[in-house]
């Protein structure tokens, strides 16, 4: 009798010997609704999808578990003579955990049944625009937030009163009913009462029935100094409310720093660019240069060159973590007169005589540069 070569698992399930556990519970949860028999209205189909969806099982039962993996990988299929492996006396509903239950919902279009279950309340963001000084400093700001809460008329039953609420008769209060699919047999949430047991005879005024109504809400929250573009924090419990007895989510505050017209941040430090005459960069001085906290006297080194950088020490912005700051960074930007009076031309030109810089010893020595890269 021919022997039957089975494919690799890794294979038939699609997926690289690497993967994960995830990568390998959706690779079999797309094969099973690709291939699942209640799907199939042909015979002939229904077969070959039978022969496949097995396939599926067989190498998915191997490799989601971390021993017969392990096996697998070592001994490939005659691991099996170990304790796995084979599709004799197959079940449909054996050994597929959170995953057949997964495909379950896919099916029959709802969940497995039960009653309702408490739902956290979605999470918002709300975008926070600062000025420049605001995130430096920090700041109270008042946020109105639009959000859906529980209802306080009803104290989030959806009903005007207790007489309002009746036992479902279509789950007989059980939130869930049974249903038939081939040689499935699954319990679903009612239709009805969508899973509660209960039915509103008379909604709620307020909420229409909903249980939670849609509000703005202001909140007092604290900015931390030293923010900057990019970060948000995370207010607890101030999202939306949850519904039937959820918890609510959270709220995150998203910041975004508005650019200003001197100052530019660098982490915690703080850029201002400085116009600094020739001579006062070159003899040295004092200028003042402004601040997040005023005009502050800067001395200038003598020879100070162009794009030079002279640091202000704890002058930047306040680190978030810890009690140090950042420093002011000055960029020296030198500026030259475009236009000289003909004493300001004499001068220059008895410095550049003195120094040996004249215009034409200068274009003579970079000419000469030149002349002697082809020599």
């Amino acid at each position: 009798m021919a022997s039957v070569t089975k494919r690799d698992y890794y294979e038939v399930l699609g997926v690289d010997r690497a993967a994960s556990d995830d990568e390998i519970k959706k690779a079999f949860r797309k094969l099973a609704r690709q291939h699942h028999p209640d799907l199939q209205g042909d015979p002939q189909l229904k077969k070959k999808a039978e022969e496949k969806f097995k396939e599926a099982n067989e190498a998915y039962e191997v490799l989601s578990n971390e021993e017969s993996r392990k096996r697998y990988d070592m001994f490939g299929h005659s691991a099996g003579q170990q304790g796995f492996g084979g599709t004799e006396g197959f079940d449909f509903r054996q050994g597929f955990g959170d995953v057949f239950g997964d495909i379950f919902e896919d099916f029959f279009g709802g969940g497995r049944g039960g009653r309702s279950r408490p739902e956290q309340g979605n999470d918002l963001q709300y975008n926070l625009e600062l000025s420049f000084e605001e995130a430096i400093e920090g700041k109270e700001a008042k946020l109105k937030i639009p959000r859906w809460e529980g209802c306080d008329s009803c104290k989030g039953t959806g009903a005007k009163s207790d007489d309002a609420v009746q036992q479902c008769r279509g789950c007989q209060g059980t939130g869930q009913i049974r249903l038939q699919q081939g040689f499935f047999s699954i319990n679903r949430a009612c239709g009805q009462c969508q899973g509660t047991g209960q039915i509103i005879t008379d909604p709620c005024p307020t909420c229409r029935g909903q249980k939670r109504v849609y509000r703005e809400r202001t909140l007092s929250v604290t900015i931390p100094a030293g923010i900057d573009t990019g970060m948000r924090f995370r207010l607890a419990r101030e999202g939306e409310h949850g519904v039937n007895g959820g918890p609510p989510g959270d709220l995150y505050v998203a910041v975004a720093v508005k650019p200003h017209p001197v100052f530019t941040r660098k982490g915690t430090d703080i850029l201002v660019e400085l116009s600094l005459d020739m001579v006062t960069a070159a003899l040295g001085g004092k200028v003042d240069v402004p601040t997040l906290k005023g005009k502050t006297s800067v001395k200038i080194p003598e020879g100070t060159q162009h794009d030079q950088v002279l640091r202000l020490k704890g002058l930047g912005a306040p680190a978030l973590k810890g009690r140090t700051a950042g420093d002011q960074l000055v960029r020296v930007n030198i500026s030259i007169p475009t236009k000289l009076s003909a004493k300001q031309r004499e001068l220059l030109t008895a410095f550049a005589e003195e120094s040996g810089t004249a215009s034409k010893d200068h274009e003579d020595g970079l000419f000469g540069k030149v002349k002697n890269m082809f020599e």
